[in-house]
């Protein structure tokens, strides 16, 4: 029996990334799904931790300890900028990078930019409105809404305190909006890290991907009738289309 391709999954803004059951999805994939600094367990941690470069040193060190061989890298959104960050980092850990809509400018970060530039007290407000009400979060965000899909999202909306999230959006808006982040990509592509890229039909078009990523990237898949959150709103098809990338 062929050894199972170990798949480390890192989730956006908000996590887990695990709340679909992927790894029951993926047969011949081991799916790792890493706790960020702030999220889950890990919810009290010190909020100066939550940086993206903070992030991706704990997923280097998951790499290392837990899964112990080069694996693929997936990330949504803002993990996706976390995984192009790992990969620059630590090449030798990683098979290839599979980014989820992942942000690689400032123009990414629309929905951290807005949290980021709130007062305490606005965002306080806002993200209870958020936790009284998935559907409506859902809906806002141009997804239909099903009994398993509000389910998943309550999941989503707890999985971290409004302090990790506040405190990851203004680390986004500060280190994507660096001139110098879009190195870690090129350091990437000069390694020759096989990369996919991935987005939902509806938010393909806001998807900041630079022209010379595209071009040496082994695909471009757009997953019809999804947006940003393809993984709520088909998980088996976009179960498929990810095992098929780390098959290919």
């Amino acid at each position: 029996m062929d050894k199972a391709i170990p798949l480390v999954m890192i989730h956006g803004l908000m996590g887990s990334i695990d709340y679909f059951s992927p790894g029951t999805r993926m047969p011949g994939v081991s799916v790792h799904t890493p706790e960020l600094i702030g999220y889950g367990s890990l919810a009290n941690a010190d909020a100066h931790s939550t940086t993206l470069e903070n992030q991706a040193a704990s997923v280097i060190r998951y790499l290392e300890e837990q899964v112990g061989e080069p694996s693929w890298l997936l990330g949504h959104s803002v993990g996706g900028a976390i995984a192009m960050l790992v990969a620059a980092r630590a090449p030798s850990l990683v098979r290839g990078l599979i980014s989820v809509e992942g942000n690689f400018t400032l123009n990414d970060a629309f929905w951290c930019r807005k949290i980021a530039a709130l007062s305490d007290e606005a965002w306080r407000a806002e993200h209870l409105l958020m936790l009284d009400d998935p559907a409506a979060w859902l809906q806002n965000s141009g997804v239909t809404l099903s009994p398993q899909r509000i389910a998943w999202a309550n999941d989503i909306l707890l999985y971290q305190p409004r302090s990790t999230i506040a405190a990851m959006a203004r680390a986004v808006v500060k280190e994507t909006g660096s001139p110098d982040f879009l190195q870690h990509a090129r350091a990437i592509v000069a390694n020759g890290t096989l990369i996919h890229l991935l987005a939902g039909e509806r938010s393909a078009p806001g998807w900041d991907v630079p022209d010379w990523v595209k071009n040496v990237s082994l695909s471009y898949v757009v997953q019809p009738d999804t947006g940003h959150m393809m993984m709520l709103e088909q998980p088996a098809a976009f179960s498929d289309i990810v095992r098929t990338m780390i098959e290919s």
